[in-house]
Order: C-alpha cells, then sequence, then structure tokens
C-alpha cells in the first residue's frame, strides 16, 4: 500500500514546539468509500480522480500558507494520507467540525450533480489536525 514513499517532508526553518524536531507536513485526503460500492459503483480512476481535484484545490486556495509554500518547495518529499469516510453524512460532518476549528480545507463537489466526495486539507504538521482524524481509518 502506498503511504507517503520516501523521507517525510521537514520544515527546518519552523520546529515543533515539543522539542525542537523538525515538522513533518502532511496533506490530509479523507474520501468517500460508498462511492465505489453499490449503488453508487463508481471506477476506481473516478473516485481516485475526486482525491486529486480536492488535494489540488486545497493546495491552491492555501498556496499563501507558509505551510503550503514549504510543502510545495520539495515536491519529490510531499506526504499525503488518504482517509476513507464511509458516507456523504459523515464527511460532511467532518466538513463542519473542520470549518468550527477552523482547520484550512476543501470540501469537493463532484459536479453537474453537485455531490460532495472528498475533503482535503491544506499541508498541516500531523500533531495539529490528528485529533479530527484519528477515527478515520486508511483508505482501501
Amino acid at each position: 500500500m502506498h503511504r507517503g514513499v520516501g523521507p517525510a517532508f521537514q520544515l527546518n526553518r519552523k520546529m515543533a514546539a515539543s522539542g525542537g524536531e523538525p515538522q513533518i507536513l502532511v496533506q490530509y485526503l479523507v474520501l468517500r468509500k460508498d462511492l465505489s460500492q453499490a449503488p453508487f459503483s463508481w471506477p476506481a480512476g473516478a473516485v481516485v480522480a475526486q482525491a486529486c481535484h480536492a488535494a489540488t484545490a486545497a493546495l491552491h486556495l492555501h498556496r499563501d500558507h507558509p505551510h503550503t509554500a514549504a510543502y510545495l518547495r520539495e515536491l519529490e518529499r510531499m506526504r499525503k494520507v488518504v482517509l476513507e469516510a464511509p458516507d456523504e453524512t459523515t464527511l460532511k460532518l467532518l466538513a463542519e467540525t473542520l470549518q468550527q476549528k477552523n482547520i484550512d480545507h476543501k470540501l469537493w463537489m463532484e459536479q453537474p450533480e453537485n455531490i460532495p466526495t472528498c475533503i482535503a486539507l491544506r499541508p498541516y504538521p500531523k500533531e495539529e489536525v490528528s485529533q479530527y482524524l484519528k477515527k478515520f481509518r486508511l483508505f482501501k
């Protein structure tokens, strides 16, 4: 399973508050699992495209944030974690929580159907957002 091959990207200019260790930036995506199952039965490529759209949109929307800029400076070292949400309701609840907690993200809506398919966060240090994502498992 591919979970971010290669060394983790480290933001060396800003040290983590915990003990001076460089921060590892991660872009988290939460993708609807039910889209690949009946009654939707979307092909794998269509589901993967939703995550790609969401990730690209989140990076673009937050391109001026220092974490995003640092993340994009070393393309070969980007780290992404793709998690699964069981359904639309769960994805929308996560979007509401992230909004309330001021966590920068993009809820991707597939058009023209206007279906919420994926949430992508901008790159964050793992410890800043893991509490909101701990109930989600890796996408399979």
